[in-house]
């Protein structure tokens, strides 16, 4: 047998089995989350652009079982985290943002009856079988912010330029007004 993050298997054999999956895969390996990294970094000058962001490790742990009340409903338990490089959308600057997932999933077909459980949450499979590894990096991908931005303002960096105008008014964009007018 392969790589039990990547192999395609249904979640009842994986709860069968009560199989349990170490995380410890470069980011590189979740080709949708990197390929969102990757964009959102060529955003900066080829000379803030961090190196080595492809090296950047996801880690975590992945349980199946059966749920509880209902023995026949899989069941995927266990978290996942990775401190991806992004660019500060309040100074448009890189940093350091973490990311971090708790899932606590009943796995069940496409509109099947729902199952409740407490404390889990339904997850509609598109197909028989299922990847571990799509599953992680969907919940990576939700627990992004819509924009990300430095915890604090402390740590955001003074915009490079802000041109004040008389009269007191503060206008930010006036170097990029004044870069549309040359181009006219």
């Amino acid at each position: 047998m392969g790589n039990p993050l990547r192999d395609r298997r249904t979640p009842s054999k994986l709860a069968a089995s009560g199989q349990v999956i170490e995380i410890a895969e470069k980011i590189t390996n979740f080709e949708r989350l990197a390929s969102i990294v990757e964009a959102d970094l060529l955003t900066l000058d080829p000379d803030k652009l961090p190196s080595d962001w492809r090296d950047t490790v996801v880690a975590g742990r992945l349980g199946f079982s059966f749920s509880g009340t209902h023995s026949s409903v899989p069941a995927l338990h266990g978290e996942v985290e990775v401190t991806i490089d992004a660019v500060c959308q309040r100074c448009l600057e890189p940093f350091r943002l973490p990311l971090a997932a708790e899932l606590r999933l009943l796995l069940v077909e496409k509109n099947s009856d729902a199952v409740k459980v407490d404390g889990y949450e339904n997850w509609e499979l598109a197909e028989d079988k299922l990847r571990p590894l799509d599953l992680v990096e969907e919940a990576l991908i939700m627990a992004m912010p819509f924009a990300a931005m430095h915890a604090d303002d402390e740590s955001c960096n003074e915009p490079e330029e802000v041109i004040d105008e008389p009269g007191g008014i503060v206008q930010p964009f006036a170097t990029l007004r004044s870069q549309m007018d040359d181009e006219n």
